[in-house]
């Protein structure tokens, strides 16, 4: 072989006719000599390269101008063949579920529509037979069960013996079954279709019935958790207040729930800086949301109702205005409280019906109550004699009834008693107020006895110890009458000649005037 020169492999010679056409026959190329400078020319390699590329695609150029090639010799190693025959494919599919939603949309209807403007028309669908239509073109689906007929106008299908009217069992039961079809979603009904399931008339009404109350309690339940606080939870108005305080700086974060009630959820959470000057805000505050429904608590209109400082804004149409007023209400009572020196705790603000106030305890453990902590018999009279003490400040001083006072709402803290949960507290003269006194004398009395006071009095001694009436009664049904005839000629009193302004108006109470 030339040194300078680049020689092919020899011709093979001459064979059959398949080596031609099979690929794996000996291909017949021809010897080409050239010089060492033209193998290294670029123009040569270029002319190489595109010979190359003719040879490996030869119909690129047809495939471009002319129609789409089919059959079973089709050479895919173009990109561009593949590209084009997935096309067709996804156009073919995609006119195919175009038609199927026509046949659905159109039906039995005399008036019918057409997707034709919105169809892939591909220029290589002419070679596609229209006979080849898959099954999901047809109407009959066969996963699907079929609808039962309809009944003609006429009411009655069939002649003579074989007449069927729109009134028959079968074919009423069916209907029912499609028809329920239209529930709700939420409502599950199964494939009652297929398994040709007939339901009477009145099973279908009471299925009904109980699909459209089921909807309307669904959404009831939906509206009422949006709208309300539930038990260690707050609604989205509520939250959006605690937000608020956290955003101001007044509330640093707010670590968790503490304890649940019958009317509130109570927080912990850590003090920021103070609003104001002269308003400091406590290291740790608790915060006491009112729940803004009704359905634990139903008695508290009784409470408020006939409360002067509150009569005339009473509106029991309006639950949220009725909790507004009870959080109020707290934070008058507190503030009575915190003036005449009674261990309760101090408020810091009061946003509608989220009240803010110091926390009793330290370092999120609140104080234990009065029933769940273990006290010395000395400790025990003492907490008898504190609480004695505070009740005669709450009735005399602050002229306040505690009407929910109980070893559950008095804590133990620093060796003494805080009282706390006022908001249902009363003035004596609300006309059931020497009744909640005399149930507070009897839960009091009974607690310390039971724990081995021996200097606890009973519990008409008690209120006559607090009240100073000195009612004189043998036995506990003529002291409560005695108590009732008493309510009764200041109700009386109250109608006739008004309540007068009240001396306790400085902490903020709406102000109250002669009738």
């Amino acid at each position: 072989m030339d040194p300078v020169g680049v020689a092919a492999a020899p011709d093979a010679g001459p064979g059959p006719a398949w080596q031609s056409k099979c690929p794996w026959g000996t291909p017949n190329t021809t010897s080409i000599s050239c010089s060492l400078a033209d193998v290294m020319s670029e123009q040569l390699a270029k002319e190489l390269q595109l010979e190359e590329e003719n040879a490996a695609f030869p119909e690129v150029v047809a495939v471009a101008e002319g129609p789409f090639i089919t059959g079973e010799n089709i050479d895919t190693s173009s990109d561009l063949m593949l590209a084009q025959m997935l096309q067709m494919e996804f156009d073919r599919e995609y006119d195919a579920q175009l038609r199927r939603e026509e046949k659905k949309i159109n039906g039995d209807s005399k008036v019918s529509i057409s997707f034709e403007n919105y169809r892939k028309v591909h220029p290589y669908d002419s070679d596609s037979s229209e006979d080849e239509v898959d099954w999901q073109d047809t109407r009959h689906d066969p996963y699907r069960a079929d609808k039962p007929t309809t009944t003609p106008r006429r009411g009655f299908i069939g002649k003579g013996k074989d007449i069927t009217t729109k009134h028959d069992e079968v074919v009423c039961g069916r209907k029912n079954t499609a028809r329920m079809e239209n529930f709700a979603p939420e409502f599950q009904v199964g494939d009652g279709i297929g398994m040709d399931l007939k339901l009477s008339n009145q099973v279908f009404n009471a299925l009904k019935q109980h699909a459209y109350s089921e909807e309307r309690r669904s959404a009831r339940l939906h509206e009422k958790k949006e709208h309300s606080t539930a038990e260690k939870a707050v609604d989205p108005k509520t939250r959006l207040l605690l937000y608020k305080m956290v955003n101001a700086g007044m509330l640093e974060t707010i670590t968790g729930c503490i304890s649940t009630g019958k009317e509130s959820v109570v927080f912990h959470a850590y003090g920021g800086k103070s609003v104001t000057e002269d308003k400091v805000i406590p290291p740790e505050c608790a915060i006491k949301v009112f729940k803004t429904t009704l359905n634990e608590f139903k008695n508290r209109d009784k409470y408020i109702k006939d409360d002067y400082r509150f009569k005339d804004r009473f509106s029991k149409l309006n639950p949220r205005k009725i909790i507004r007023m009870w959080a109020e209400k707290e934070m008058h009572n507190l503030t009575r409280m915190q003036n005449a020196g009674i261990p309760c705790p101090e408020v810091v603000i009061l946003k509608k019906h989220v009240l803010v106030m110091s926390f009793i305890g330290q370092d999120q453990v609140p104080a234990p109550k009065l029933k769940d902590v273990t006290l010395s018999s000395e400790d025990m009279k003492k907490a008898y004699y504190q609480i004695l003490n505070m009740m005669q400040q709450l009735y005399k001083e602050c002229n306040l009834v505690h009407a929910d006072l109980s070893e559950y709402n008095m804590l133990w803290h620093d060796g003494k008693v805080w009282l706390i949960d006022v908001s249902q507290s009363v003035e004596p003269t609300h006309p059931h107020g020497l009744e909640f006194l005399f149930r507070d004398c009897r839960n009091v009395s009974q607690f310390f006895q039971k724990g081995g006071v021996a200097e606890a009095l009973n519990e008409r001694e008690l209120f006559n110890a607090v009240s100073d009436l000195n009612i004189t009664a043998d036995n506990e049904v003529d002291f409560q009458a005695e108590i009732e005839a008493l309510e009764k000629m200041n109700e009386d009193h109250v109608q006739n000649h008004g309540k007068k302004l009240s001396m306790f108006s400085s902490d903020g109470d709406p102000p109250i005037y002669d009738e």
